[in-house]
């Protein structure tokens, strides 16, 4: 079975590589195709790879390439995994929105529109090709905004492009932890939202509800990573566990004035440090898989540090510290390529299951995953408060898409005035203004 990762020459590849390394069932990847725009790049990760490999009998066999159709034609799986302006693209997107005073973060606001206007007519553009190249294989989308770019590739492969992250996997396993669930894969965990953008609203094991046991014990609740970002009081008045990524949204003033102190943003931040990563790897005599593995820790460990920081809050426990998308990607696979029904929270269309949304928004759910892809379970209806954030958003996302399908400078204006953390449509023109001045990828809205 052939698996096409795109961005193939990206740091976190070699946790995708190392999950497939330990799959040894039948239906599993003998071939992975690495695809990216930079040789050096992929020449360090494939080194990387190949270090990881050494020891393993029949371990699955590695090429690179730079051309994107050699890469698609004849793949059962793609990854889509890419960076579009890289991570000094990134850094602007942080720098340009924080000299306005709203937030850059790489997939919440300001950020998260800039990365979408440039990226989503790269997503369009690999979708085309997959439906004519690889018609069969299945997309499964890391490239963020995630719900976003997955909605513009659905638009061209339907439900065969799904996309993933584990941001809600790390939730779970944190409340089924503090709770003392044995086996965090038995819990059920009543999820629904956006990516990025959603809350646990309970887990459930062997039939019953144990979040209500956690929001009515402040000790408890205040003992694990949400409860000390978010505080215990504000989490029992929500009566909800809501993903990390809304500390901006809840948390905005602080967060903003949090990145506008720091010493770095965290794109700069990663762009320097991977860019030592990346240099270290030009030299024959390195030994790719600890730099890799040193640099990964740095990076897991410095993990929405500054939100961290605004809440008083300490280091990443080191239970945390694991990732799992790749593991999460893993059992997507697994599941379609050997009809191994398993749920698990992912980005795929509507369809009914939030009435206030249409059927062809995606959104962030439990579903159940087979040989014929991903099945959104029903869920009861978002709380207000909840249900205006996720319309709003998705409105937003809405308007990303049509700027990045007309070019229309106007409609990426409006998608910045619109979004609640962008407080003036002044802001929001001198936000298009500056970030069209830095991205040469955004010379098209015109």
């Amino acid at each position: 079975m052939k698996l096409t990762i795109l961005g193939g020459g990206g740091f976190r590849v070699p946790l995708v590589y190392g999950a497939l390394l330990g799959d040894r069932g039948e239906g599993r990847v003998t071939r992975v195709v690495l695809h990216d725009l930079d040789p050096q790049r992929l020449s360090a990760v494939t080194r990387v790879l190949a270090e990881q490999a050494a020891q393993v009998p029949d371990a699955p066999r590695v090429t690179a390439t730079t051309d994107l159709d050699e890469a698609l034609r004849g793949a059962d799986f793609v990854f889509s995994a890419i960076r579009v302006g890289g991570l000094e693209g990134r850094a602007n997107d942080e720098r340009v929105a924080l000299a306005e005073g709203v937030l850059g973060q790489e997939t919440v606001g300001a950020g998260g529109i800039a990365y979408g206007l440039r990226t989503v007519p790269v997503a369009v553009d690999i979708a085309r090709r997959v439906a004519r190249l690889a018609p069969d294989a299945w997309v499964i989308n890391f490239t963020n905004p995630a719900g976003l770019v997955t909605e513009a590739m659905s638009r061209h492969l339907g439900d065969r492009v799904i996309g993933i992250c584990d941001s809600p996997v790390g939730l779970g396993r944190r409340i089924a932890r503090v709770l003392g669930v044995k086996n965090p894969a038995e819990a059920w965990i009543d999820y629904v939202g956006l990516n990025h953008l959603g809350w646990v609203r309970g887990l459930r094991v062997a039939g019953r509800d144990e979040l209500p046991r956690l929001l009515a014990d402040p000790a408890l609740l205040g003992s694990f990573e949400e409860g000390k970002l978010f505080g215990p009081d504000w989490l029992k008045s929500l009566g909800a566990i809501p993903n990390e990524y809304l500390h901006y949204y809840y948390f905005n003033r602080e967060a903003v004035q949090a990145y506008q102190e720091a010493e770095r943003t965290r794109g700069a931040f990663l762009r320097d440090q991977q860019a030592r990563f990346y240099d270290e790897m030009t030299d024959p005599d390195a030994q790719a898989l600890a730099s890799w593995d040193r640099t990964r820790a740095e990076r897991e460990a410095t993990y929405m540090a500054e939100n961290r920081e605004t809440a008083g809050v300490g280091e990443r426990d080191a239970d945390d510290l694991s990732g799992g998308y790749e593991k999460v990607a893993l059992a997507l696979m697994r599941a379609i390529a050997r009809d191994e029904r398993t749920t698990l929270i992912l980005n795929v269309r509507n369809q009914s299951t939030l009435s206030v949304l249409d059927n062809d928004a995606v959104i962030e759910v439990p579903c159940l995953v087979d040989a014929n892809g991903a099945h959104p379970v029903a869920v009861d209806p978002l709380p207000d408060h909840a249900t205006g954030l996720v319309c709003s958003v998705k409105a937003v996302e809405r308007e990303v898409l049509a700027a990045a399908e007309s070019g229309s400078r106007a409609t990426a204006v409006k998608a910045f005035a619109l979004h609640p953390l962008v407080d003036s449509v002044n802001v929001a023109r001198r936000l298009v203004d500056g970030y069209t001045a830095v991205h040469p990828g955004l010379a098209y809205l015109v």
